[in-house]
C-alpha cells in the first residue's frame, strides 16, 4: 500500500497522516515524497500567512494614516495661525524682525522634539509577528546554517 499524496486545494487542508500500515507499506522514496510534499505544503502556507498579515496591516495604516493626515493638516493650520498672533503680539514691544526669530526658535525647538520623539516610536515598529511565531516552531534541522553541513 502506497502513501496518499495530497494536492493542493480542498485535498490540501483534508489531508490525514498516514497510518503506522501505511508508512511499513512504504518506499523510502515514497516516504521522501511526502515529506517534501509536506514542506512544500507548509512553506507556502507561511508564505501566504505573511501575505495576508501584510496586507491587514496595510489597510488598517493605510485608514490611520488618512487620519492622521487630516488631522495634521488641522493642527498645522491652528499652528500657523497662532504663530501669527504670537509674532503680531510680541511685534507690539520689539521689532517685528526679533519677534519672527523668536517665534521661529520656537518652532524649531518643538520640531527637534518632535522628530527625537518620532525616532524612537519608529525603532518600536513590530514585524510579522505570527509569522516570526510559526516560522520558529520549524525544527533547527530544516533552518539554514551558515557554517554549512558538518559530518
Amino acid at each position: 500500500m502506497t502513501v496518499p499524496t495530497h494536492g493542493s486545494g480542498a485535498d490540501a487542508r483534508n489531508h490525514h497522516p498516514p497510518s503506522a500500515e501505511e508508512v511499513r507499506g512504504s518506499s523510502i522514496g515514497e516516504l521522501m515524497r511526502q515529506v517534501t510534499s509536506d514542506l512544500s505544503t507548509l512553506m507556502r502556507q507561511e508564505v501566504e500567512l505573511a501575505k495576508a498579515e501584510i496586507r491587514q496591516e496595510g489597510k488598517k495604516a493605510g485608514k490611520a494614516a488618512g487620519l492622521f493626515g487630516g488631522a495634521g493638516f488641522g493642527a498645522y493650520m491652528v499652528a500657523l495661525f497662532l504663530s501669527l498672533a504670537l509674532w503680531a503680539g510680541l511685534s507690539n514691544v520689539m521689532d517685528a524682525g526679533w519677534a519672527a526669530l523668536i517665534v521661529a526658535i520656537i518652532w524649531a525647538t518643538i520640531a527637534a522634539l518632535l522628530y527625537t520623539m518620532g525616532r524612537r516610536n519608529a525603532e518600536r515598529i513590530r514585524g510579522l509577528k505570527q509569522t516570526n511565531e510559526t516560522v520558529q516552531r520549524i525544527p533547527d534541522a530544516l533552518k539554514p546554517h551558515p557554517e554549512g553541513v558538518t559530518r
